[in-house]
């Protein structure tokens, strides 16, 4: 699952008060194995690892300003399936490894992180990166997509990836970090080639009415052979009110087996 949270603000309506009772119950009902997501604040990350169920949840994450400052590109995973074996943050700018680096025009300071995990059940081992692209300048994002796109090409080609986040921009040939990526790059959209899929509605409402057939700003890409079998936009409410500004995206992916040693 991929989902942008909306940080955690008091101001009502949709005050995080108000959407974590909402995002309990979603975030329980379908249980990701992987959860990424975008804005989160660290006292609101420390609520969901508390609200998932049971005490099967880790988080993986920092601040995007170093430390607990900032939002966070957070990894959430599933401990009885996943083991993370390693990890580690790089910021999208000209200095990626300089803490809280924007030297490219954006807004906001952008960042990934990454996490090398092993499947307990399968014994195969993949990626999981997670991002969040700026939402004010087509410059940062394209340039964003680059460095992903190369680091991505740079971890070992013998193990899957998988990729979420929020691209703040349409995913389809009119996107030039999507063409970055998918087109021109070395994954593959889960949307795209799922054998099942939902309705498709604008990954970003603003807690307006949902757009039938809008943007899909909200990504999941995977490496040449994992196997998409379903993909979804959850429009998950209860009572009117829905748990972030974004609706979170689902697959179910199939990784390849493990090569012989």
């Amino acid at each position: 699952m991929t989902f942008n949270l909306r940080y955690a603000s008091t101001s009502r309506p949709n005050s995080w008060a108000e959407r974590r009772p909402v995002m309990r119950d979603l975030l329980r009902k379908e249980r990701p194995d992987i959860l990424g997501t975008q804005e989160g604040l660290y006292s609101q990350l420390q609520d969901i690892e508390k609200d998932l169920p049971g005490n099967d949840y880790r988080m993986i994450g920092v601040g995007r300003e170093g430390g607990s400052r900032g939002e966070f590109m957070a990894v959430f995973y599933n401990t009885d399936r996943l083991q993370p074996l390693e990890f580690d943050h790089f910021w999208l700018s000209d200095t990626p490894n300089v803490i809280g680096s924007n030297t490219w025009g954006g807004g906001s300071i952008r960042m990934v992180t990454w996490v090398r995990f092993l499947d307990k059940v399968t014994n195969q081992q993949f990626f999981a990166l997670n991002t969040h692209l700026d939402n004010s300048s087509e410059n940062a994002r394209r340039r964003a997509a680059s460095l992903i796109d190369q680091r991505v090409r740079a971890l070992n080609p013998a193990l899957p990836k998988i990729v979420t986040g929020d691209f703040n921009t349409a995913a389809g040939a009119g996107s030039v970090p999507y063409s970055t990526l998918v087109t021109n790059g070395v994954l593959q959209d889960t949307w795209v080639n799922a054998a099942e899929r939902s309705p498709v509605y604008g990954t970003f409402h603003n807690y307006r009415p949902l757009t039938p057939n809008g943007a899909r700003i909200d990504w999941i890409l995977a490496s040449a052979g994992v196997t998409t079998r379903a993909v979804a936009i959850n429009t998950f409410s209860k009572g009117g009110q829905f748990p972030s500004d974004h609706l979170p995206v689902e697959a179910v992916v199939k990784l390849p087996a493990p090569a012989a040693s």
